[in-house]
């Protein structure tokens, strides 16, 4: 970590001219980024399994290359890859893929946790005190209905996405909005987990609830950095937060 301050944003962005000229690649990522997540979906709806299988792997590569050009930190380009690797393995339909896919998700979680933890705005309370209720209330209902060699890790996890959902906060309405989308995503998969009764085509509303959350925490934190909001880590003191 650099101790270097946070310097004014240059209109070129970190890395100067070079990284100005890589801005540009910055829209057509962004549209293929949103085209892959429509197809994605589009298939989920239609029930076309191989459309699912393709365009999954696309999302997260082409948003943490957005996110690259935009100049965002190390830290959101390893959440979102972290992401990826997780929606790989969530693929295949077993328990150690499912474990795997979990565990990619918890570094990701990790790294974000990282980078809004230098945040230098404070997470509200209240908040913390609401998501830490629905966590209790929620882990206490579907408990008796999971699975007893998951339940452990599943309540690991939960604790570590609650307070990233929690953290993201401080970046804003962008990031707070998507890390609540998170969580609500996760659920929607324990809920499937427990044999919940589901809404219609559940893996659908799994998908465009994450989808959108990992697309809105990216935002979050890129428009944090646009806008000179200080999340003390080196890399990225150009825009006012870094790796």
């Amino acid at each position: 970590m650099s101790a270097t301050a946070s310097r004014p944003v240059r209109p070129e962005g970190p890395g100067g001219p070079e990284r100005a000229g890589g801005v540009r690649f910055a829209r057509p990522l962004l549209v293929a980024f949103l085209l892959a997540a429509a197809v994605d979906l589009a298939g989920l709806l239609a029930g076309l399994d191989t459309v699912h299988l393709v365009a999954k792997p696309l999302l997260m590569p082409l948003l943490a290359a957005y996110a690259a050009v935009r100049g965002g930190p190390r830290l959101l380009i390893a959440a979102l890859l972290f992401g990826w690797g997780g929606d790989v393995f969530l693929l295949a339909d077993n328990d150690l893929a499912f474990l795997l896919g979990m565990s990619s998700f918890a570094v990701g979680h990790v790294c974000y946790l990282t980078l809004f933890g230098r945040g230098r705005a404070r997470a509200q309370v209240a908040t913390g005190i609401a998501y830490a209720f629905v966590l209790v209330v929620f882990l206490v209902l579907i408990w008796p209905d999971l699975p007893a060699e998951l339940r452990a890790p599943l309540t690991g996890y939960s604790l570590l996405l609650t307070a990233m959902a929690w953290r993201a906060g401080v970046l804003g309405r962008y990031a707070a909005a998507g890390g609540a989308l998170f969580l609500l995503s996760d659920a929607l998969i324990a809920t499937g987990i427990a044999e919940w009764p589901r809404l219609p085509v559940p893996d659908f509303w799994v998908m465009s609830t994450y989808i959108a959350a990992q697309f809105l925490l990216a935002l979050g934190v890129l428009t944090a950095g646009a806008r000179g909001t200080t999340v003390r880590t080196g890399a990225y003191r150009e825009r006012g937060i870094s790796t």
